[in-house]
C-alpha cells in the first residue's frame, strides 16, 4: 500500500500570501470610488453580472426623515438625522414609562420625523410601536437579523446605526395586521394558552391514577371523556368499589364493565387523591375561562364588516361533517367565518372551523399585502431554499424549508397531517403521492404549502373552493405521465403502445 506524503508548512503555505499582503497588492482604483470600474463583470468572461451590487454613492436616501430606536426594557435610544446638531441633539435616552413614550412622540414630531424603524426586541416594542403609530408616524418593525453588524455594541451605536439603515432604505418592515385583526389575535392567542394550561392538567390526573394503579387511561380512550370524568367524580365522592365505578360507563364505551372493574382496582393513598383532585379543579376552571373568552369572541366578530352579500352558507358534504371538540368554541364559527370573508374556507378539507378562525386571526383579511401566492407561502417558511450559486445547488439532496415559528404554519401543517387518512379528495391523494415518493416530514410540509396557496386565493379573489376528488386527480396524474412517457419514448425513438389486454 502507498502512502500519501505529509505536506510541510512551506509546501502547504506557498501559494498562500497573508491577508496584509493581498490588501496591499490591490490597485487603487481610479477616481478614488471604493468599487473598481469591472466589480459588475466576472472575472472568465468579462460580462455584466446583472446582481452586482451598486456602488455606495449611487444609493439615495430614500427615507429623508427617518429615525432609528433601539428597544430596551427600562430604556429606549432614539436616534434623529444630525443635520448639523452635535451627538447630544441627535441621539437621546428615554425611560419605558407611557409618559416617556409620549415623550419620544413630542420630540420625534419636533425634528420633523416622518418614519420611524425599530428592532423588535421580545414584547417592549408594542406600546411604543402602537403610540407611534396612533400619533401618525409610518412605523417599521424590524427583524434583529436585519441590522447585524460586525463592531463595538452600544445602545447608541444600535439607534445610530437603524436609523443610518432606515435612511437609505435598506431596511423591510415585518407583517403586523390590521388593528381589528390584532384584537382577533390577542383573544385566539390568550384562548389557545388556557388550553395549553388545560392539557397540562390532564397529564396531572393521569399521573395521580397512574400512581394509585388505577388503569383508566388504558380502558378508556379519553380520561377527560364522558366516561371518564363520571368515574373520577365518584373517586373523589368518595366511592371505592370498583364494580359500582365500572356501571358508570357510558353506553358506547369499547370495553365492557369487568374490563373497567379490574383496571380500577388499586391502592387508595391520600395524597395521590388530593393531587387528582386538585388537578381536576384546575383542569375545569381553565375550560371556565375558555368559555369566557369564547363568549368574548363570539362578540367581537359581529363587528366585522359582512362580505357574505348576503349569500347563502352551503350545506358541507357527508364526509366533512364532524361534531366539535370540547377544546373548539361552541358559538356558529362557520357562519361567522362566512360573514367575515365572504368565502366558506371549511369548504377546504381538512381545514376545520376552529382551524380556519386561528388562520384568520393571524394572517388577516387583507391579502394585497403579499404581492403574490410565492410571497405569501415565503413568509410562512413553507417553500424550500434554493441555496443556489453560480447557477448550482450548494447542499446535496433535497432542499429545505426554513425553520419558523409562525402559527400559521403550525396549523396549517397540523390540518394537512389529516388528509393522509382523507379518501375521497384530491388533497389526500395528492398527500399520498408525495407520502411515498419523498416521505411524510416533506409531503406535510407540501400540502400545508398548497393549502396556503388555496387560502390565499379564496380570500384574495372570493373564489370558492371546489373539490374534483381522489379519482379525478389520479386520473389526471396519468394522463401527465403518459404524456412524459410518450414524450421520453418519441425522443430516443420508440413508439408507446397500450398493453393488450386478454
Amino acid at each position: 500500500m502507498s502512502r500519501r506524503k505529509k505536506k510541510t508548512k512551506s509546501q502547504t503555505r506557498g501559494n498562500k500570501r497573508p491577508l496584509s499582503s493581498r490588501s496591499q497588492a490591490k490597485k487603487p482604483t481610479p477616481s478614488g470610488s471604493p468599487n473598481p470600474p469591472n466589480s459588475g463583470r466576472t472575472r472568465r468572461s468579462g460580462r455584466a453580472v446583472k446582481d452586482a451590487p451598486p456602488s455606495i454613492e449611487t444609493l439615495e436616501q430614500v427615507n429623508v426623515n427617518a429615525a432609528g430606536i433601539d428597544i430596551g426594557a427600562s430604556e429606549h435610544y432614539v436616534a434623529v438625522p444630525d443635520d448639523g446638531r452635535d451627538l447630544e441633539n441627535c441621539v437621546r435616552s428615554f425611560g419605558a414609562f407611557t409618559a416617556d413614550l409620549q415623550a419620544i412622540s413630542a420630540w420625534l414630531t419636533e425634528c420633523g420625523i416622518t418614519t420611524v424603524a425599530m428592532e423588535s426586541t421580545g414584547i417592549y416594542w408594542i406600546p411604543l410601536y402602537e403610540l407611534l403609530e396612533r400619533d401618525g408616524f409610518e412605523v417599521f418593525l424590524v427583524e434583529p437579523s436585519q441590522i447585524k453588524k460586525h463592531r463595538r455594541k452600544t445602545d447608541v451605536l444600535d439607534c445610530q446605526w437603524i436609523q443610518t439603515l432606515h435612511t437609505f432604505g435598506l431596511l423591510s418592515g415585518s407583517f403586523r395586521p390590521d388593528d381589528a385583526v390584532i384584537v382577533l389575535r390577542s383573544y385566539m392567542r390568550q384562548r389557545e394558552m388556557l388550553t395549553k394550561h388545560a392539557a397540562m392538567h390532564v397529564q396531572h390526573m393521569q399521573k395521580a391514577l397512574e400512581q394509585m394503579n388505577l388503569k383508566l387511561t388504558e380502558v378508556i380512550s379519553d380520561v377527560c371523556g364522558v366516561t371518564g370524568m363520571t368515574i373520577i367524580d365518584a373517586i373523589l365522592a368518595g366511592e371505592r368499589d370498583c364494580v359500582k365505578l365500572a356501571q358508570l360507563r357510558h353506553k358506547l364505551c369499547k370495553n365492557d364493565e369487568d374490563t373497567i372493574a379490574l383496571a380500577l382496582q388499586g391502592n387508595w393513598r391520600d395524597e395521590h387523591l388530593f393531587s387528582l383532585r386538585q388537578a381536576v379543579d384546575l383542569y375545569r376552571y381553565y375550560h371556565q375561562k375558555m368559555v369566557e373568552v369564547d363568549a368574548q369572541i363570539e362578540a367581537y366578530v359581529t363587528t366585522f364588516e359582512d362580505k357574505s352579500q348576503g349569500d347563502s352558507l352551503p350545506k358541507k358534504p357527508r364526509h366533512q361533517q364532524r361534531s366539535k371538540s370540547k377544546n373548539e368554541p361552541k358559538f356558529a364559527t362557520r357562519e361567522i367565518l362566512h360573514r367575515m370573508t365572504g368565502v366558506d374556507l371549511t369548504a377546504i378539507d381538512s381545514i376545520g372551523e376552529h382551524a380556519a378562525l386561528q388562520i384568520i386571526s393571524e394572517i388577516g383579511l387583507d391579502m394585497t399585502k403579499w404581492p403574490t401566492e410565492k410571497h405569501f407561502v415565503s413568509w410562512l417558511c413553507l417553500c424550500p431554499e434554493m441555496n443556489k450559486s453560480g447557477g448550482r445547488k450548494q447542499k446535496k439532496g433535497r432542499s429545505r424549508s426554513q425553520p419558523s415559528t409562525s402559527r400559521t404554519a403550525k396549523t396549517l401543517r397540523v390540518c394537512a397531517q389529516t388528509l393522509f387518512r382523507s379518501k375521497d379528495c384530491a388533497l389526500g391523494a395528492f398527500a399520498r403521492r408525495l407520502r411515498s415518493r419523498d416521505g411524510a416530514p416533506s409531503a406535510i410540509t407540501a400540502v400545508a404549502r398548497k393549502l396556503a396557496i388555496i387560502i390565499y386565493s379564496m380570500l384574495k379573489y372570493g373564489k370558492p373552493y371546489i373539490d374534483r376528488g381522489a379519482e379525478h386527480y389520479d386520473q389526471k396524474y396519468r394522463e401527465k405521465m403518459l404524456r412524459s412517457l410518450r414524450h421520453r419514448a418519441d425522443k430516443l425513438g420508440f413508439d408507446l403502445q397500450p398493453q393488450q389486454t386478454a
